[in-house]
């Protein structure tokens, strides 16, 4: 199989999960994780390493980064939020860590009780024990807020550019940005992402855009427009942060990989796969609501994904 031209980063598992009130079974997320690899994914956010008493979603994470480490050609992901969580995701055999990493002071307070500079120097911790243990993993960044924060409302580009600076300083492989509250429209998204790159370059990461206001396919066009190859998206548009009110709602993973694959642009995911692994997701949710207007309008007759022509087929 050729190369995607673009990542699709799969963060339901830990995104989405996290942002439900109920624990999905052990078992359904092995399987909805299973069926998201089958249908092509091949990088997916699988957990994050946090107390149980804070996220009980998460209390089984070790054991879900050691399913999906067998799984092959899969880059499993889990986002860390310190030294001790990145040690435990090495432990399990996690292959790339994501820090959050807030531009909002407020945000960040809110959300892992440290200031931003505190972040940054855990950053660097994290970074260092990597190095030192498990070189080949990859360090990720992702700076949360970066359009705008519902507790402190706007967030300098400024700060956000000169945060990515810090972060790209200490050592990490990448850093992206995230639209934690979905306050983002595609202007901003051109120029924030075309600052951060004219500061630090192809360390420059994935886009995580949210859909809270309509705008998450709009926002992840531009940024593609600006050089952007890897988005973060959730099956079934599940997720938010629940320490940002009002931040509902990730950019749905089927209707971004219909919208590329409709442009010619190959994402390696084979739609009517990811359409059917829903079954999973809802299997372990019954009654969550899922959204998605690709999935619910069906794939168009006679379409023929980017994806299928760039292995061989042709219309």
């Amino acid at each position: 199989m050729s190369p995607p031209a673009v990542l699709i980063s799969e963060v339901g598992p830990r995104d989405g999960l996290q942002s439900v009130p109920r624990t999905m079974p052990t078992a359904h997320k092995l399987a909805w994780i299973d069926a998201l690899h089958a249908a092509g994914l091949r990088e997916i956010e699988v957990g994050s390493f946090v107390p149980a008493k804070l996220l009980p979603q998460m209390a089984d994470v070790a054991e879900v980064v050691a399913h999906a480490a067998r799984l092959p050609g899969l880059t499993v992901m889990a986002l860390v939020p310190n030294r001790r969580g990145a040690e435990a995701a090495l432990t399990a055999g996690a292959h790339k860590l994501t820090i959050p990493v807030s531009a909002s002071e407020a945000h960040s307070l809110a959300n892992v009780r440290k200031t931003r500079e505190q972040m940054v120097g855990e950053v660097r911790d994290i970074v260092a024990a990597v190095r030192a243990t498990a070189p080949a993993v990859k360090v990720e960044c992702g700076v949360s807020t970066a359009f705008g924060c519902t507790i402190q409302g706007a967030v300098p580009e400024a700060d956000v550019v000169g945060l990515a600076v810090e972060l790209a300083e200490a050592g990490v492989d990448e850093v992206g940005l995230s639209d934690t509250t979905g306050m983002a429209n595609p202007a901003q998204v051109r120029r924030l992402f075309r600052a951060v790159r004219a500061e630090i370059g192809e360390r420059t990461g994935a886009a995580h855009l949210h859909n809270t206001r309509g705008l998450g396919l709009a926002n992840s066009l531009a940024a593609w427009e600006e050089g952007v190859r890897t988005f973060d998206a959730s099956q079934g548009g599940l997720g938010g942060c629940p320490y940002a009110p009002g931040a509902s709602g990730n950019v749905v993973t089927e209707d971004l990989v219909f919208m590329f694959e409709a442009m010619g642009i190959a994402t390696g995911v084979d739609l009517d796969r990811l359409i059917a692994a829903r079954t999973h997701l809802q299997a372990g949710l019954p009654g969550e609501p899922l959204y998605g207007m690709t999935p619910e309008a069906g794939v168009p007759r006679g379409f023929v994904p980017a994806t299928r022509v760039v292995d061989g087929a042709r219309p």
